[in-house]
């Protein structure tokens, strides 16, 4: 049983499934479902598609480069079966999800740092830039100080005349 790559948004295509798109140059386009095959259609690029895979790559969203990822490529070498061999494999890829899971959770706490420390940085700017918004108590109180002197003079005029 293959399990196919959707052309477009590279989740996993399962026989039976999705759509097949053969072009005049006979390459096969397979899609997971008729949203990917639609915008494919409609010439749009996948790197700006936001629900994309691709795009999650390209803005850093995702873990983009890996050596685990090298063992989900497509190899159409056949081999002759050896129970050995195959055990061996199962055990293999079964450390390679461990290995790569442990990446992209690290991966996503570091993205998740960075946006803290990159959130920081723009309050801080913020800040700055609008301190004279930002009054201290006893600037306050000297502006009441003053505007109750303001209002008491006239009140002082008033009374003389």
């Amino acid at each position: 049983m293959r399990i196919e790559k959707c052309y477009f948004c590279s989740s996993p295509v399962y026989p039976g499934h999705g759509i097949q798109f053969v072009r005049n140059d006979c390459k096969i386009f397979k899609f997971c479902r008729s949203k990917c095959h639609k915008a494919f259609k409609k010439k749009r690029n996948p790197r700006k598609v936001k629900w994309t895979k691709a795009f999650r790559k390209s803005h850093g969203k995702d873990l983009a480069v890996d050596n685990s990822f090298e063992f989900e490529r497509r190899r159409n070498i056949p081999t002759k079966y050896n129970r050995e061999l195959w055990t061996r494999s199962l055990q293999a890829l079964k450390r390679v999800e461990e290995i790569k899971t442990r990446r992209q959770n690290q991966f996503i706490i570091n993205r998740l740092k960075k946006g803290k420390e990159l959130r920081k940085q723009a309050d801080i700017r913020d800040v700055k830039q609008s301190i004279h918004l930002i009054k201290s108590p006893a600037a306050k109180e000297k502006t009441v100080q003053k505007l109750v002197q303001i209002i008491e003079e006239p009140d002082e005029e008033m009374k003389d005349e």
